[in-house]
């Protein structure tokens, strides 16, 4: 045992070159690539327009299943079943993020995408409690359970899916496609909410109206299931599974959290900042304008969907330029805005002046793109092709449940305590604070690079005898890798020799 561990030992590892053959090199067919984009963002979208209805439609929903309660409070309850959701996010995304890196992501994605349309479908076909009382609550509460377990899978499943089916130097921007979905799918929601409340009115939609978003759920919901259920499979799990032996055991959520540990904390604080951004302006922000500051709902509905529409190509240049300057850079950029400009926006915000209020949005917005753009790049890179999926999904969803649900509610409970509007801004210093260290300090810069654990994917044949001269670089990952094997064949041997003992 102990000449094997000399063999072994961690400096003669280190010293082996990595080996590179050319039919490992995946070439990467444009149209697939395109058709994958499509996809999860069409995917992706249906998730955001449940938030973007539900965010739009809080004030209502308390109404409508909270009425022994008036005022801030109706809305702090609202946001708490926002918020519920995010308690069964972390079970879906352990469920759906293992099936993933067994099954593959393409059948995960089809699952989560028809479990998701139903929930919401259902919410829709909900009682009001005037009807059936507390029953009402009871069954919009299991409803966004429902939608929390299956979005575990949905987001962290649809990076995994873009990541992996794109060439390496088009990574940035093609991924930055399944945030234009967030985007597109909130937009319709608010859109969608909006010209309900100007056309019906707010008593009509107190009455019957808030029901037509939630049912409109199921034919977006048919449309991307017909998407993801001709897609193919990801090129980087297909070589994965060609590579695997017959006898290799399933990959455990225990080997994850022991052997990748330190990737998944630095990616629940990644996703720290990027969640309580997100979800401050995306999802509590429509809110904030009209409960705390007292904007009209259609006025300030408006404001926020025509930021959204202006963000979309704003999301699309961030993806593009991190392929050419690196996306820890364009992060590190957005933080230090918000450090800087989240105090002067929100007192924009709240100058009355609707051209002053709207500036005050697009400063915010600018900065949120910056993250939308390079997130779905970066996030998946942080973990090796064996557990991506499992381990995105673990990192991304715990992450998500205690940061982002909270976050209307936290910030919401906060204002009705401390009657302080500047709430919001000091909860985006402080998440960027965070952000800039962990960023600035632990994250890798792996834009243009091969993703860890696998070979590079190329959009041309041409791209190929570059690579091939340089290995090392192009497998930048082996030694992280061989460090991996290192820390997993101790641990083996401590076993084998307790197992020993014991006999």
């Amino acid at each position: 045992m102990a000449s094997n561990k000399n063999d072994n030992s961690p400096k003669l590892q280190r010293k082996s070159k990595p080996k590179l053959k050319k039919e490992e090199i995946t070439v990467v067919d444009s149209k697939s690539a395109r058709k994958a984009v499509v996809a999860t963002a069409v995917g992706n979208g249906m998730e955001w327009f449940d938030f973007g209805i539900y965010s739009y439609l809080a004030a209502t929903i308390g109404q409508v299943f909270f009425p022994e309660v008036s005022g801030p409070m109706q809305l702090v309850y609202s946001f708490a079943t926002f918020a519920v959701a995010f308690i069964a996010r972390p079970i879906g995304g352990i469920f759906f993020g293992m099936l993933g890196d067994r099954l593959g992501r393409k059948k995960v994605l089809a699952i989560t995408l028809i479990m998701m349309a139903l929930a919401t479908l259902s919410i829709g076909l909900i009682p009001s409690y005037a009807s059936i009382g507390s029953t009402a609550t009871i069954i919009l509460l299991i409803a966004r359970l429902i939608q929390g377990f299956s979005s575990g899978g949905e987001y962290s499943g649809a990076m995994t899916f873009i990541a992996e089916s794109t060439p390496d130097k088009k990574r940035g921007f093609m991924s930055s496609g399944l945030e234009v979905g967030t985007l597109v799918g909130y937009i319709a929601g608010a859109s969608l909410v909006t010209l309900l409340t100007f056309m019906l009115g707010e008593e009509t939609m107190l009455a019957w109206g808030w029901r037509i978003p939630f049912l409109l759920s199921a034919p977006i919901g048919l449309i991307g299931f017909y998407l993801r259920n001709n897609l193919e499979e990801t090129p980087v799990f297909e070589a994965m599974q060609e590579k695997k032996s017959d006898d290799e055991d399933h990959i455990s959520v225990k080997h994850i959290l022991q052997f990748h540990w330190r990737a998944i904390l630095i990616g629940m604080f990644v996703v720290f900042f990027y969640i309580v951004v997100n979800y401050t302006i995306l999802s509590y922000m429509p809110s904030h304008l009209t409960v705390v500051l007292g904007y009209g709902e259609a006025e300030g509905l408006l404001l926020i969907v025509i930021a959204m529409i202006i963000m979309i190509p704003i999301v699309l240049l961030m993806g593009y330029f991190s392929d050419r300057i690196g996306a820890k850079k364009i992060i590190q950029g957005g933080l230090i805005g918000l450090i800087i400009l989240s105090i002067p926006s929100f007192n924009l915000i709240g100058s009355n002046n609707t051209l002053l209020v709207f500036l005050g949005l697009m400063i915010l917005a600018v900065f949120s793109s910056s993250f939308q753009g390079t997130m779905p790049a970066l996030l998946p890179s942080l973990f090796f092709t064996k557990v991506r999926n499992g381990a995105l999904a673990i990192t991304f969803n715990i992450s998500a449940s205690l940061f982002g649900g909270t976050t209307p509610l936290l910030v919401s409970w906060l204002i009705s305590k401390t009657q302080n509007e500047m709430v919001p801004a000091y909860y985006l210093i402080f998440a960027s604070v965070i952000g800039i260290i962990v960023v600035t300090i632990f994250v890798k810069e792996t834009s243009g690079k091969a993703l860890r654990g696998s070979p590079p994917a190329v959009a041309e044949k041409a791209e190929i005898k570059e690579i091939l001269e340089e290995p090392e670089e192009a497998l930048w990952w082996h030694d992280e890798r061989k460090e991996i094997e290192e820390r997993i064949e101790d641990r083996l041997d401590i076993k084998i020799n307790e197992e020993e003992k014991n006999n």
